[in-house]
């Protein structure tokens, strides 16, 4: 089983994205192999914010997508077509914890982290994702899209 971060669905959706033919095939090539490939709950919700902040940088965007609802409902249902959801389980809080305290995580991280104690509550070591360096120091095996 393989996590796809919410980085690799969001190019998956913008065609215009430099990377989100790199996001494609790496779905593709993994999908071919054979491999799992799972969303949280936690990466739907990322989705979703990211998806219907107004577009652009800040002052006028907020780095969002600008989707409307309804358009960013329709990805969220195509993502639970194409990959496996995985339902928070009841010790996905208290891994969370644990590892937010023991790392001393600070801020937005902690979201990060949060997908890190799901793969932790399922046994997946193994996340794809373009962020290398937000999943430093923990026990993650990160698959770069572009080499895969």
């Amino acid at each position: 089983m393989i996590l796809v971060d919410t980085n690799v669905l969001i190019r998956l959706t913008r065609a215009q994205d430099p990377q989100a033919g790199v996001a494609r095939a790496a779905v593709q090539t993994l999908r071919g192999r054979g491999e799992r490939l799972i969303v949280a709950p936690q990466n739907l919700y990322e989705f979703w914010a990211v998806a219907t902040r107004p577009a652009g940088p800040p002052p006028a965007g907020r780095n969002g997508l600008g989707m409307t609802a309804a358009q960013a409902g329709q990805w969220l249902r195509f993502f639970r077509r194409r990959f496996t959801l995985l339902p928070d389980r009841a010790d996905l809080c208290s891994i969370w914890q644990e590892l937010v305290e023991r790392q001393v995580v600070m801020g937005v991280r902690a979201h990060d982290v949060r997908l890190v104690a799901t793969m932790q509550s399922y046994g997946i070591t193994r996340l794809l994702t373009f962020n290398a360096a937000d999943f430093q120091g923990f026990a993650v095996v990160v698959l770069d899209p572009a080499a895969v």
